[in-house]
């Protein structure tokens, strides 16, 4: 028995890693926006989640910066690949994760609806700011976040973020993709 263990293939990642095609100055220049919009009083943005004295989800128009815009499309394209379908099947529900130093997110999934995958871009990562943490047959899979990089994994995967352990706030999009029909409806 140990000699079929021994010779199986290597076990699959719980998640696939692609990176953006925004170059770093425009993750620079969407990253310095969105970090000003979100302390803008006259933003338009809705917030959920309040865990610590934070809130975990911050919501927006994806109109708010085009270059936002190219990355939700960006981000439905390599969904759509995954899923083996096309980008018009798919709506996207995104927002915010901004973690302040010391701050983590507890385990939870996305499977409240028909989510079909989810998603997480990483616009801004200081050194030991927080892995993504993935659950896998009851054991937690460390992923390190990289800037630039999408990483994508199935909504009923339990995850979590590490403590931010850096001095300077981590700034991800977080995402989640379904049927354009059904409980999602036309986005």
């Amino acid at each position: 028995m140990s000699e079929l263990r021994d010779n199986a293939p290597p076990a699959r990642p719980p998640y696939t890693r692609h990176c953006s095609r925004l170059t770093s100055q425009q993750r620079r220049e969407l990253s310095t926006f969105l970090l000003a919009y979100l302390e803008d009083e006259t933003a338009e943005l809705r917030k959920t989640h309040w865990f610590d004295g934070r809130y975990e989800n911050i919501y927006l128009q994806r109109d708010v910066h085009p270059l936002l815009v190219e990355l939700i499309e960006e981000a439905l394209e390599l969904a759509a690949e995954q899923l083996e379908t096309t980008a018009d099947e798919l709506a996207v529900g995104f927002w915010l994760n901004l973690m302040p130093p010391g701050h983590s997110t507890t385990l939870h999934s996305h499977d409240d609806m028909d989510e079909l995958l989810s998603a997480v871009f990483y616009l801004e990562v200081p050194q030991h700011s927080g892995n993504l943490q993935i659950q896998v047959d009851g054991e937690l899979v460390n992923v390190e976040p990289s800037e630039g990089d999408y990483l994508f994994f199935s909504p009923r995967l339990a995850h979590a973020v590490g403590q931010n352990r850096s001095r300077k706030p981590r700034l991800s999009l977080a995402m989640n993709f379904g049927p354009r029909t059904g409980s999602w409806g036309a986005q």
